[in-house]
Parts: C-alpha cells; sequence; structure tokens
C-alpha cells in the first residue's frame, strides 16, 4: 500500500476520524452475524470521516460489531455510507465493501464538534459534543481486522443458487495513531427504515467518543474463508450496497 501523506493544516481531507462506542444488549449482534462469524462484546462501533480517495476529500460513515471469524477477532461492517458514486459500486464489486451513497455532516468549530448522517431523506445518526482534552494514542503499530462479505446470487433469482458463493474478505490494516482527543457529547440513534441501527443496536450502555488522527502504513485485502452458502441466504438480501436485513434491495416491512 503507497502510504498517504499526512494532511496540511487548511486541508478538508485528513481530518480527525470520529470515533463513538456504545454498549448494545448481547443478544441485538448475533442475528446480524452470517452464520460463520462469531459475535465477541456487544459493543458497536461508529466511524464517521474525511479521507482523500480517487484525489477528492470523501465523506463517510461506517457501523461496525466485533466479530471472529477461523480463529481472528474482528470487526464486522455492516454498511458504509459515503458520499462518492463513483466508489461505491467498484468497491461492492471488486471486494465487497458494503458501501451505499449517504450525506455526511461533519465539522469541528474550536472544540466543537458536529456530525449527522442522512440517507434516503432520513437522519439516523447525530453526534454534537466538545472536546475535554488530550488522550493515549495506541503505544506502537497495530492491525485491525475488518470483514466484509462477498457473494453474487443466480442471475433470474434462482432460489438459493449463486453465481459467486459467498465468502468472508479480511481486511487486515495496520495503523499509527498519531493524537486522540476525548470527547464529551451526546449520540442519537434516529429510526430510518433504511438504515435502521436505532431499531437493530440502541443503545443499552455507555457511550465514549475520541477524535483519532491516524497513519495507516499497510492494508491487505484477501479472501479469509468460505461461509455456508445455505445458512448464508437469509443473509444475501440487503438494504442497498449495506449488509443491513433488506426485503429486493429495500427495507424489510
Amino acid at each position: 500500500m503507497t502510504e498517504n501523506p499526512m494532511s496540511r493544516p487548511g486541508e478538508v481531507a485528513g481530518w480527525p476520524k470520529l470515533v463513538i462506542n456504545y454498549r448494545t444488549e448481547e443478544a441485538n449482534i448475533a442475528p446480524l452475524l452470517p452464520p460463520g462469524l462469531t459475535p465477541l462484546d456487544p459493543t458497536v462501533q461508529i466511524g464517521i470521516y474525511c479521507v482523500p480517495i480517487q484525489g477528492e476529500p470523501e465523506y463517510g460513515v461506517s457501523v461496525k460489531v466485533p466479530a471472529e471469524f477461523n480463529g481472528v477477532e474482528g470487526k464486522y461492517n455492516l454498511g458504509m455510507g459515503i458520499d462518492q458514486e463513483a466508489a461505491v459500486f467498484i468497491s461492492g464489486e471488486l471486494n465487497g465493501q458494503p458501501k451505499f451513497l449517504c450525506d455526511i455532516e461533519y465539522f469541528r468549530l474550536g472544540d466543537h464538534i458536529g456530525a449527522r448522517t442522512i440517507h434516503q431523506g432520513y437522519t439516523f445518526i447525530e453526534y454534537a459534543g466538545d472536546v475535554t482534552g488530550p488522550g493515549e494514542p495506541v503505544d506502537g503499530d497495530f492491525t485491525e481486522h475488518e470483514w466484509w462479505t462477498k457473494y453474487s446470487r443466480a442471475v433470474g433469482g434462482v432460489e438459493k443458487e449463486y453465481d459467486f458463493a459467498p465468502v468472508v474478505v479480511d481486511v487486515a490494516t495496520t495503523f499509527e495513531q498519531k493524537h486522540v482527543e476525548n470527547l464529551d457529547g451526546e449520540l442519537k440513534l434516529l429510526d430510518s427504515p433504511w438504515d435502521p441501527i436505532a431499531r437493530y443496536l440502541p443503545v443499552a450502555g455507555d457511550v465514549s467518543a475520541k477524535l483519532v488522527t491516524h497513519q495507516a502504513k499497510a492494508r491487505n485485502i484477501t479472501k479469509a474463508g468460505p461461509l455456508d452458502p445455505d445458512a448464508f441466504w437469509p443473509h444475501a438480501d440487503v438494504i442497498g450496497g449495506s449488509r443491513w436485513p433488506g426485503d429486493r434491495g429495500g427495507p424489510r416491512r
């Protein structure tokens, strides 16, 4: 992976990532995971960011839950809303990355942080908070594993048939954290049929948030292994390009 330079003062792309973690009920996680992935602790991670992609800033939001695959701990990505159409379809077609178009509002004004995510006219995540002081960066380089799923159902919609049977994709990224700031604020999960985080993963415990400036030093995207195609079938129909449970590509009724 080619290393991206750190952004300079005044640049938009390369802002610190807003990382929000909160507890949900343990029983909420397993139904969202395809059979073959094992839930870990019931901590949901929301990331809101602005990074340089294809020569311009990309605003995005991701929702992940901890999961293990083949003995490796990582996070299963339920969806990535971004504001660049060019990256949506090719990301899914190549690697199974669960991207969809989404409007993102994300800013810092002094020590105040504001963020809002909107899809199909529905605001589904809001955060407002203030910087309370410096945090502790992770010491040294560390690697995170993120799980995506790649598959293609059979042409014509034949029941339980695939043109490309489901596999888990392992995105192993090595980071170095450069700077961390702690936040005190309020997270709101709002009801949306298109992004049902409030319905499937409601807040049931502590919420924490921070701004993280990190540098990705390496990124490897590989096939981690197959999933049972019959067991996966109920998870094949999703909302748009996400991995939220869907009905013919739209919300379940």
